[in-house]
């Protein structure tokens, strides 16, 4: 597999100290996912998200979790556009593969509005990747989308680091907030860039022993929680044919 970038995340849901000042680097984005009210794509190990950033046009991912990389089909490992992604913690380590898309400019909006098909801000490739891993009887244009949440996103270099990171911060609509820091590496350097990198937020008071959860996974369960309840304002099924994770570390590569 040919490497395609590397790095080490660290996530916390409280403020980091110690941190130079920088300014955004990119625009706020705004991230929806797709799911049942249940969450059964999740529990099938399916992730299914489209994303829109100011100035930079919109996006769409269907991701595999976990997955063996040697055994994903080669067609889809060589796609320029598929990636794979191994997350490290201090209670093991799980790969996952993302296969990327890029619709239109306006299109998940027009989605979320009801405007477009949730099916068509996919790729051929990434509805075909879709539908060899949903469990029967669930369509794309049948499933909720959760969301959005605010996602800002910077550049920054620490002091008492020799590592750019690049920040993350989630924004829920309760007020809440999950922080992700990142840092590229070499592939061989990863888990110990991760441990450098855990022992330098541990030493601005960052508490890196909360219980382990990705971001995927902590919006799922906070919309569909919000769905459950009646209290979501944008979580919502489709028309029919219209229709945290602290201390882990994240490894990229490309077939």
């Amino acid at each position: 597999m040919r490497q395609k970038a590397h790095r080490a995340t660290e996530n916390s849901e409280r403020n980091a100290h110690g941190f130079s000042d920088c300014a955004p680097q990119r625009p706020a984005r705004r991230v929806f996912f797709f799911d049942t009210p249940d969450l059964t794509l999740d529990e099938h190990g399916l992730v299914v998200r489209a994303r829109r950033s100011q100035g930079k046009g919109d996006d769409t991912v269907v991701k595999l979790r976990p997955v063996v990389p040697s055994k994903l089909p080669r067609d889809l490992r060589q796609s320029p556009d598929f990636g794979v992604e191994l997350d490290a913690s201090p209670k093991g380590y799980v790969c996952s593969g993302s296969l990327k898309g890029f619709p239109t400019e306006g299109d998940v909006r027009k989605a979320m509005t009801g405007g477009k098909s949730v099916r068509k801000l996919f790729t051929k490739e990434q509805r075909a990747l879709f539908a060899e891993h949903v469990p029967d009887g669930i369509e794309l244009d049948e499933l909720t989308m959760l969301g959005p949440l605010l996602v800002l996103k910077l550049k920054n270099l620490p002091q008492g680091y020799d590592r750019r990171l690049v920040v993350e911060l989630w924004l829920y609509p309760d007020g809440s907030r999950i922080l992700e820091l990142s840092t590229k590496c070499a592939p061989a350097e990863a888990f110990q860039v991760a441990a450098e990198t855990r022992a330098f937020l541990a030493s601005r008071g960052i508490d890196l022993s909360s219980k382990q959860q990705t971001k995927t996974r902590s919006a799922l369960e906070f919309f569909a929680k919000q769905l459950g309840s009646g209290k979501t304002e944008t979580g919502r099924r489709q028309p029919k044919a219209n229709a945290s994770a602290p201390a882990s570390t994240t490894t990229k590569s490309r077939a």
